[in-house]
This record gives structure tokens, C-alpha cells and sequence, in this order.
């Protein structure tokens, strides 16, 4: 691997060559991954995503990193699905804050068939705001990612958040494999992909190399890649851990950047931390989406007002919009509420018996 072939888009990254890179110097490392975002996005423009947890806590899980596990006394309290309406009205406060693209984030092992109905109408009530849509609800079965991509979203996101080999001390679950399922659903589906990681969880250096390598020889490389650094919440068992070293986190963003050169690479949870210096590195290494708004699911996350002050004072946009309004005639097929209808559904056999027992 020579400088000129970085930024080539690749499915057949070693573990050495990922390894390398993350331990290259750090200016050359920044050099090469500032060139290959340039060859490739727009400079000095990010991405604005908003977050909404719209069903919280209670998760049957044991992800180690989370507070929404039902499994740990972290003071969180839960809250059940929210309604379409109120999902519309903060995505609606949302983009008029400047966000572009907004998440659903739901803490579910799996979604029932009701609660898909439910979310599939968020779907399109975000989507015709002329947003971008994204949604995280755990594990899909093919026939559910298609009921999404049905009701018009755009994103899927379904992070891997470590190696294989570090990931069996992080969560036991879920295998590894049943996020590779849920991925190949999503991609089955046409649905566009979110999935990265999480910093800082007591993995090594070469456990970061092997996720940055897992995500680049996936078939297509995720549209979006979500780097974390961990949010240590009291009660999980990762409270505690010895914080990620700053510019450790840089190559990981710089890494990631030259290894999947076209995806949108986004500084995401841990940012609260973060001082406005370590943000501009990140950007610098080729980080051009961010999550917008005061809160990550359950977790803090830089105030907009804050953002604002440090992108203009680095000199960067907010990205516009991917594309023109999906639903340019929407408002002529909206009910006395404004609200576009439901389609009719069609039940599969069996499925009332399933919304009883839910």
C-alpha cells in the first residue's frame, strides 16, 4: 500500500494494512485523509442529524456501554412509544434548527408488528417534512426492513461497535453475526446504511483496526459511519473504563476516512467531552457529520448554539439537503391535521395474534 493508492474504494482490507495506517504519523496520517476527503466531498461542510429517543428504556439487552439495558440500575426511567404526533412536531423543530436528516432511536432487541405500524407512520410524517429519515430499533427480519424502506426511509443504522473478537466481552445477547443479518437485510431492502462503532470501551488498538476493517470489506460501504467515544454512564459496567486516548480517536476518524472514502464519516457520541480543539482535529481527519441538538437517546450532546459558535468559527456550512422534497404533492393528500394517511395494510396471516400477545 503506497500514499497514492489511499482513498481507493476497497472491499479487501487486511489486518495490516488498517493496522499501519492507525499507525502512521499523525500529521501524515491527517495529510492523507484531509487529500482524500477533498477528492471526494464537498470541504468545509458537515452533515446536521438529529437524534429522538422515541421509545426508551426497558431493553432486554446487555449491551455493556448502555443505560437503556434492563439489566442496570443507572436512574433511567422509561417511556413508552411515543405518538406520531409529537414525533413529527420535534422533527419539525428540528429541521427548522438546521438539521437535515433525522434518527428514530427505539430500545428494542427486535420491533413487534405493531410497533412497526406505528413507526412506519413516523416514517412518512418525517419524510414529508422533507428530511431525511434514519431509524435504530435493533435486529429486522428482511420482511421488516422492507416495511420500512416501504414507508419511505432512507437510513438504516445497526452499528457493529467493536471487533468480532473484543465483542463477546461487550455483549452476549446478540452475536456478531446477527448484526451482519440485520445489515444484510437492510442493504436487501435498498435501504442506505449506518454503522460504525464505539471508542474507548477498554479495546485495543488492533480491535480498532479490525472494526474499520470489517466495515470497509462489507459488500458496500456504509453511507454513513457513526464513530463513538464512549459515554460512561454510572450503573453499566463500563463505568469506569480508562477514557480513549484523544488522539487515538483522530486516527480512528482519519482511518476510517481513507478506508471508506466516500461515506459521510460523523463524530458522534462523546462530543460533550470533547473540547472545540479535539472537534476541529476530527474534522480535519475527514469527520463531515455530526448529530445536532442538546441529546443522544439518553445521553447529553453539545448544545446548537454551541455547535453554531464552533463551526463558524472554523469556517464550515452545514451541508444542505441530499435532494429536492420527496413528497412535492404531500400536502395535497393530507387529512384535516395535516397528517398524510395510512396506507390500508395487509395483515399477514397470524399477525393479529401477535399484537394481542405484544
Amino acid at each position: 500500500m503506497t500514499p497514492t493508492d489511499l482513498g481507493t474504494v476497497r472491499h479487501d482490507w487486511t489486518l495490516p494494512e488498517a493496522t499501519g495506517l492507525l499507525g502512521l504519523p499523525l500529521l501524515d496520517l491527517l495529510y492523507h485523509a484531509q487529500r482524500v476527503h477533498r477528492e471526494n466531498h464537498q470541504p468545509n461542510t458537515v452533515q446536521m442529524s438529529t437524534l429522538l429517543s422515541i421509545k426508551t428504556g426497558a431493553c432486554p439487552e446487555d449491551c455493556a456501554y448502555c443505560p437503556q439495558s434492563v439489566r442496570y440500575d443507572t436512574g433511567l426511567e422509561r417511556e413508552e412509544l411515543m405518538e406520531v404526533d409529537a414525533v413529527r412536531e420535534r422533527a419539525l423543530r428540528a429541521k427548522e434548527a438546521g438539521a437535515t436528516r433525522f434518527c428514530m432511536g427505539a430500545a428494542y432487541r427486535s420491533p413487534k408488528a405493531k410497533e412497526m405500524r406505528v413507526i412506519s407512520r413516523m416514517v412518512r410524517e418525517v419524510s414529508a417534512l422533507g428530511l431525511e429519515t434514519c431509524a435504530t430499533l435493533g435486529m429486522l427480519t428482511p420482511e421488516q426492513a422492507r416495511e420500512l424502506k416501504s414507508a419511505g426511509l432512507d437510513y438504516y443504522n445497526h452499528n457493529l461497535d467493536t471487533s468480532p473478537e473484543f465483542y463477546g466481552q461487550i455483549i452476549t445477547t446478540r452475536t456478531y453475526q446477527d448484526r451482519l443479518d440485520t445489515l444484510e437485510a437492510v442493504r436487501a431492502a435498498d435501504l442506505k446504511v449506518c454503522c460504525g462503532g464505539i471508542l474507548g470501551m477498554g479495546e485495543s488498538p488492533s480491535d480498532r483496526a479490525r472494526l474499520l476493517m470489517t466495515l470497509a470489506n462489507l459488500p458496500q460501504h456504509p453511507e454513513s459511519v457513526p464513530i463513538n467515544q464512549l459515554v460512561q454512564v454510572p450503573g453499566t459496567p463500563l463505568a469506569g473504563t480508562a477514557p480513549v486516548d484523544p488522539l487515538d480517536f483522530v486516527r480512528t476518524i482519519a482511518a476510517a476516512r481513507l478506508m471508506m472514502p466516500r461515506a459521510h464519516v460523523r463524530l458522534s457520541a462523546g462530543r460533550q467531552e470533547m473540547s472545540d480543539e479535539l472537534q476541529a482535529l476530527c474534522f480535519l481527519a475527514g469527520a463531515n457529520s455530526i448529530f445536532y441538538g442538546e441529546k443522544l437517546l439518553t445521553t447529553g450532546n453539545p448544545d446548537i448554539e454551541r455547535d453554531r459558535s464552533l463551526l463558524a468559527r472554523l469556517g464550515i456550512q452545514p451541508e444542505s439537503a441530499s435532494g429536492p422534497f420527496r413528497d412535492s404533492d404531500a400536502g395535497s393528500h393530507r387529512d384535516s391535521r395535516g397528517h398524510i394517511p395510512d396506507p390500508e395494510p395487509n395483515p399477514a396471516p397470524g399477525e393479529r395474534n401477535e399484537e394481542t400477545a405484544a
